[in-house]
């Protein structure tokens, strides 16, 4: 009989240490939601700040006067870029401030993401 009720508060205790977990941790983080946080914030850090001084939709250029383009080891600059994608172009005019980032493809300093400010 003493085991037996040594066994039931064993059990009780259990479960309400389980219960009293998954409580405290319902809406938690996972270690994906960490993960993609991280990616997003290191995207972020990637994107360099520069003002829009010409678009030209014909050529798919765009000259923009930027800060310092950490990712590539780029000094601040005025300079054209070609666009990964002419639509990226329909976003933004002359004046505009704006982060960016900018990679090379096959040669060629290549912005393949705007985001106006």
């Amino acid at each position: 009989m003493k085991k037996l009720k040594t066994l039931l508060i064993l059990s009780t205790l259990t479960a309400g240490a389980a219960s009293v977990y998954a409580a405290s941790h319902a809406g938690a983080p996972t270690a994906t939601d960490a993960k993609k946080d991280s990616a997003a914030a290191t995207a972020s850090a990637d994107m360099a700040e520069g003002e829009v001084r010409k678009v030209d939709k014909d050529t798919k250029k765009i000259t923009i006067k930027h800060g310092v383009i950490k990712s590539m080891d780029m000094p601040a600059m005025t300079m054209v870029f070609q666009v990964k994608d002419a639509a990226l172009l329909d976003k933004v005019k002359a004046g505009d401030k704006i982060r960016f980032s900018a990679g090379q493809t096959s040669g060629a300093i290549v912005v393949t993401e705007i985001q106006a400010k």
